[in-house]
């Protein structure tokens, strides 16, 4: 088992550092150690934000018990191995890959050595684990991108990217959930919204959800937008 250790961070929040890398099972941990935390609703205790590899707690000091927080922390986290692994049934997320909507899909098949179409089949057939959402209000950082199209971001963003886009950064991929600047690979568009502030659950991702996109054409895409 791996070690982690608190790190405070002001005098109103504390950070729970496991392993330093971006690895499923070091997130599950994190997932774990949150979903704990939250559900124990411990006074004082404002929100609980999972990241890669971290738990940011934040907490009102004129409430809480700290050393009780600490000490609750400590206890959950040296647990946080349960409930990890359990399976999750994918999000279903329709792409409209290439041509105006992915203007990068050349390029990361030219990087790949393969048919852009060969970078979809490898793109749509995983089962992508979100790892954390930020950036903006529902971007979801997903993983494993394969090694083969795992194309690093470009130096210099765009100065905007349309919502929906998708894209590769590395190990990475993500939809737009907002029009933004950003510096990833567009592969693609999807009619979807990560975010949206109308429906009564305005995220349509959070960590520790399966995601595994789907190719459509752009008469498809034209019909769910």
């Amino acid at each position: 088992m791996s070690a982690f250790r608190i790190v405070p961070a002001g005098d109103s929040a504390v950070i729970v550092e496991f392993e330093d890398r971006i690895d499923p099972a070091v997130n599950a941990r994190v997932i774990a150690l949150c979903d704990a935390l939250q559900a124990a609703a411990i006074a004082g205790v404002r929100d609980v934000v999972p990241t890669f590899r971290s738990v940011a707690v934040y907490f009102d000091p004129l409430r809480t018990d700290y050393p009780g927080l600490l000490s609750r922390i400590e206890t959950e986290g040296g647990c946080a191995w349960a409930d990890g692994s359990r399976a999750r049934t994918p999000i279903r997320i329709p792409v409209c890959y290439g041509g105006d909507f992915g203007p990068d899909l050349s390029q990361v098949a030219a990087f790949a050595h393969m048919s852009e179409g060969d970078v979809i089949a490898l793109h749509s057939s995983r089962v992508y684990r979100v790892f954390m959402l930020g950036f903006v209000a529902g971007f979801a950082y997903m993983g494993i991108v394969d090694a083969r199209i795992a194309v690093p971001r470009h130096s210099t963003p765009r100065v905007r990217v349309p919502l929906g886009s998708v894209g590769i950064a590395g190990v990475q991929t993500g939809i737009y959930p907002a029009e933004t600047p950003g510096g990833w690979q567009l592969i693609g568009r999807t009619p979807v919204r990560p975010f949206d502030a109308a429906r009564d659950e305005p995220f349509l991702m959070k960590a520790g959800d399966a995601v595994q996109f789907a190719p459509i054409d752009r008469a498809e895409y034209d019909r769910l937008r």
